[in-house]
C-alpha cells in the first residue's frame, strides 16, 4: 500500500479534514502523515486535535457544522490556509464529521434528529460547494464518510442511514459531474468503528456483533487503500461488504423489517433500559 498511497499522495499538497480531532478523522491525518511528505492539513471542528504528530504541519479551524454561518466561515478560513500554506499541488478534501443515535424516531429528541441532518449532509454539501473551485483549480479528491447504513432503510437508526444513504448516492452521483475537472469522488462505507460516534449516541461500545467491528486505525488504512486504487466506493471489510451487498439486493420493503430484526436484537432492549 504504501509505495502507491505514496505517489498519490506525492500530488497532493493539502489535507482538508472535518472532525480530524478523534476517530476516523485523526486516524487518516495520522496515517497520511506517516507516507505524505510535506502535506499542510486544515481541521475544522468544535475540538482542536491533541494527539497529532508534533511535526504535523496543520491548522484548527474552530467550526460547529451545524451551523451554516460557520461552515462558510470555516471555508473562507481554509481557503486562506491553502493560499498561504498549502503549496501548489491538489487538495484531499475529507468529510468526516458525523453523528447518529439510536433508537425508535425520534430519540433522543426532534433536535438531535434535526441536527444529525445538518452535519451529516447539508455540512458536507455546504463545504464542498465552497472549496470546489479551489479543487478544480489545483486538481484533487473528495473523500466522503459514509456508511454501511447507506445501504438498506436501517430502523432504530432511522434519521442516520437515511443521511448516510444520501451521502453514498451524493458521492458517486458527484464524481459523474466532475468527470474531465480533475476532481473525484471516494465514498468510504465503515461498519461500527470504535470511535466517538456510538458515545454521542449513547453507547460505551458499538451495538453490533463484535466480529463486525474495526478500529478507526483499520478503516483509515482500508480508506487510503482505496484512495491510492482510485475507487469511488469502498465498504470497510469483507463481512461488512457482505452483508452490505445482500442488504442492497433485497427489495426495500423486505429490506427495512430484516434490518429491524438485526438492530433490535443488537443492542435495543439494552438501550432502551439505560
Amino acid at each position: 500500500m504504501s509505495e502507491s498511497l505514496a505517489s498519490a499522495l506525492d500530488r497532493i499538497s493539502a489535507v482538508v479534514i472535518t472532525g480530524g480531532s478523534s476517530g476516523i478523522g485523526e486516524s487518516l491525518i495520522k496515517a497520511i502523515s506517516k507516507i505524505g511528505e510535506n502535506l499542510f492539513y486544515c481541521n475544522l471542528s468544535r475540538t482542536k486535535p491533541l494527539g497529532l504528530p508534533a511535526d504535523l504541519r496543520w491548522a484548527h479551524i474552530p467550526c460547529d457544522l451545524e451551523e451554516a454561518e460557520q461552515v462558510a466561515a470555516g471555508a473562507r478560513s481554509v481557503l486562506a490556509e491553502i493560499a498561504e500554506n498549502g503549496g501548489s499541488g491538489q487538495v484531499l478534501l475529507i468529510n468526516n464529521s458525523g453523528f447518529g443515535s439510536y433508537g425508535p424516531f425520534p430519540d433522543p429528541d426532534l433536535g438531535h434528529q434535526l441536527a444529525m441532518m445538518e452535519v451529516n449532509m447539508k455540512a458536507v454539501v455546504h463545504l464542498t460547494g465552497l472549496l470546489l473551485p479551489v479543487l478544480k483549480e489545483r486538481g484533487g479528491v473528495i473523500m466522503n464518510i459514509a456508511s454501511t447504513a447507506s445501504f438498506q432503510p436501517t430502523p432504530y437508526l432511522t434519521t442516520y442511514g437515511a443521511t448516510k444513504a444520501f451521502l453514498l448516492n451524493w458521492s458517486l452521483a458527484l464524481n459523474e459531474d466532475l468527470k474531465g475537472t480533475g476532481v473525484r469522488t471516494l465514498a468510504v462505507c465503515p461498519g461500527p468503528t470504535t470511535s466517538n460516534f456510538f458515545k454521542r449516541a449513547g453507547f460505551a461500545e458499538p451495538p453490533a456483533d463484535q466480529h463486525l467491528k474495526q478500529s478507526s486505525e483499520e478503516v483509515a488504512e482500508i480508506s487510503l487503500r482505496a484512495l491510492a486504487g482510485g475507487r469511488t466506493v469502498v465498504v470497510c471489510g469483507w463481512k461488512n461488504l457482505l452483508m452490505s451487498t445482500a442488504a442492497s439486493l433485497l427489495p426495500k420493503r423486505f429490506s427495512a423489517p430484516v434490518a429491524a430484526f438485526f438492530l433490535r436484537r443488537a443492542r435495543l432492549d439494552k438501550f432502551l433500559e439505560q
